[in-house]
């Protein structure tokens, strides 16, 4: 019994661990497909829109789910946007400028970005600890974002190809990676709205399937808008039965249908903060597949970015492990006497 209960204790962490490995083979397998000539803004209507015919009659016909509203539906529309619309195609341009190790990267401004959007008290040590952590977390994202320098293979620093390039090429290499980061900074402020979001619904919705189901619908419509008016050629919208077509369904299956589900239900449990603590973990991984399967070279700004990014969001990490420490703390002493004789209860609860 105690190994089960463990192991119910454990289920988030695992499930968000494994939620980083998908989602850094959905970016390594996206990169891969718009290098083959996929449209971007076309991947992700076909993505969720697979994903919403996956998702909706599960929603309808087969959980049970609480009644909807419109003010509801508002809110799923508003994740929609949030989630897909905003941080999906930011997500998916800035990959297609760059990298998905550069998309990892960038991805650790969620966690620090969260906390900003918390309340916070100035005067507060604690909240002095949380801003100076973000503050290391945007300079490591502005240097991944404005340096590139050396590439890195077999553990030795050697000359950029790019180096040899005329100045028109190497500027127009160098102003992708910014936009790429910029699209990708984006994408993180987008995100990190949307898990707050998210979390607010959860408290007066409990259905987390029809959530899911509801927002891939209004973000597939919303994206499918954006992509008539951005996406001029007609060609971009035939897939080839190729990595193209696996990719899209990569994406459907386990980037929104599994992915989504499983982070939603973590929101739902452990909170926001939670679920965006676990983002360094997918540099590492990432950077691993890139170079694995699609070739990519490591560049030492990439690597010295991710890490002062890494140490600025445990930075604030701490600082939150701190401030919630101290308030059990402060509800231990208010709490009555038989309350406090069950701590290790307390904590389990």
């Amino acid at each position: 019994m105690k190994v089960i209960r463990k192991l119910v204790e454990l289920s988030p962490f695992i499930a968000m661990v494994i939620v980083e490995c998908l989602d850094v083979g959905l970016t390594t397998l996206s990169k891969a497909a718009m290098s083959k000539g996929m449209n971007h803004f076309v991947f992700v209507v076909y993505s969720n829109a697979l994903a919403t015919l996956i998702l909706l009659p599960i929603s309808f016909f087969i959980h049970r789910r609480p009644p909807l509203s419109f003010s509801l539906l508002s809110k799923f529309f508003l994740l929609g946007i949030l989630g897909i619309t905003v941080m999906q195609n930011c997500v998916f341009t800035g990959i297609d400028y760059s990298s998905p190790t550069l998309g990892s990267a960038m991805s650790n401004l969620t966690p620090a970005i969260t906390f900003l959007m918390e309340k916070l008290d100035i005067g507060s040590s604690i909240s002095q600890i949380k801003i100076m952590g973000t503050v290391l977390s945007i300079s490591g994202a502005l240097l991944v974002t404005l340096y590139k320098g050396s590439s890195i293979s077999s553990f030795e620093i050697k000359p950029s190809p790019s180096q040899s390039y005329s100045l028109p090429s190497l500027l127009a290499e160098t102003s992708n990676w910014v936009i790429g980061g910029l699209f990708l900074a984006l994408a993180s402020l987008s995100l990190a709205a949307w898990n707050i979001t998210q979390a607010t619904i959860l408290k007066g919705y409990s259905s987390q399937l029809t959530i899911v189901a509801f927002y891939c619908l209004f973000g597939s419509i919303q994206s499918g808008i954006l992509s008539l008016i951005l996406v001029r050629d007609s060609n971009d919208w035939k897939i080839s039965p190729d990595i193209q077509l696996i990719s899209i369904f990569y994406s459907a299956v386990v980037g929104s249908v599994v992915t989504f589900s499983v982070m939603t239900w973590c929101i739902k449990r452990k909170g926001p903060v939670f679920v965006s603590m676990f983002k360094p973990v997918g540099i590492a991984i990432a950077a691993f597949s890139s170079v694995l399967f699609i070739g990519e070279t490591l560049h030492v700004g990439s690597v010295i970015g991710a890490v002062i990014i890494a140490i600025g969001f445990y930075t604030v990490l701490w600082a939150q492990s701190k401030e919630e420490k101290l308030k059990g703390i402060a509800a231990d002493s208010q709490s009555s006497p038989s309350d406090q004789a069950s701590p290790l209860l307390n904590i389990l609860a």
